[in-house]
């Protein structure tokens, strides 16, 4: 087990944000792994992460079991499956910082022009839950979960230009990314990332990990809805920007 304070230091702040994230806020824990990478490497980061994910899966789950949007689900989860798999065959050929790089460029470039359009006096019309952009931006999700724990901006990408109400669009990413982390397990123990030390270690941080998703429920519920979307957006833009300044800092 890690018993280092500087790597609590940089832990706690990282936990917390993934409880907001999983609360509802999402993208903001894109933020949290670079803070962990800061002690500890990346792979072990994210052995650490995984069962924290998961147990603050259960809480954001029970919180919006009942918002929602099947379809999505339907189209989504087994696209996820594909890019997941892609992933854990071609992790060795695919380079993080280029990966990082053209995933932040979409999300900046996306979430820019969706929030123009969002503060003009008639906000575009939602659109519909396509299947076939579903299943691109499904398997990019699964594939850049796994490689890089950045699944969120291809989900935001698909899902926010639906303009769902606020807690089933919650509930859609919280369900989806819980099934995504469970399918993320078999990878994981088949790359030997499961180690006892980083699981004990996990272990210490779950209480924080709770209750940090609590909060972000509760956080989500008092922000009014029609300032939700435009709220996500802006994280969007930040994440897609950190996204771009580590892929630039990756091929330099």
């Amino acid at each position: 087990m890690i018993t280092d304070p500087l790597f609590y230091a940089a832990a706690i702040p990282a936990v917390m944000l993934w409880g907001l994230s999983k609360g509802g806020f999402t993208s903001l824990s894109m933020l949290s792994l670079p803070i962990m990478a800061l002690v500890i490497s990346p792979l072990r980061a994210a052995s650490i992460v995984l069962p924290i994910l998961i147990t603050q899966d259960f809480v954001s789950v029970w919180a919006y079991r009942r918002t929602w949007d099947k379809r999505n689900l339907t189209i989504l989860i087994p696209s996820a499956c594909i890019g997941i798999g892609l992933g854990y065959f071609f992790a060795a050929f695919v380079s993080e910082a280029t990966l990082s790089l053209s995933l932040g460029l979409v999300s900046v470039v996306f979430a820019i022009r969706r929030l123009i359009l969002e503060l003009r006096s008639v906000p575009p019309a939602p659109t519909r839950s396509r299947v076939a952009p579903g299943i691109f931006w499904g398997t990019v999700a699964g594939f850049t979960s796994l490689i890089a724990n950045a699944g969120g901006p291809p989900f935001q990408v698909y899902v926010m230009p639906q303009r769902l109400p606020r807690d089933s669009f919650v509930g859609t990413g919280v369900i989806f990314f819980a099934v995504v982390n469970w399918i993320k397990v078999p990878p994981f123990i088949a790359l030997g990332l499961f180690k006892r030390g980083d699981l004990l270690t996990a272990a210490v941080l779950l209480p924080l990990a709770i209750v940090s998703t609590w909060a972000g429920v509760k956080l989500v519920r008092r922000v009014p809805a029609e300032r939700f979307y435009r709220l996500i957006y802006g994280l969007l833009i930040v994440v897609g920007t950190k996204l771009i300044w580590s892929g630039i800092e990756g091929m330099t």
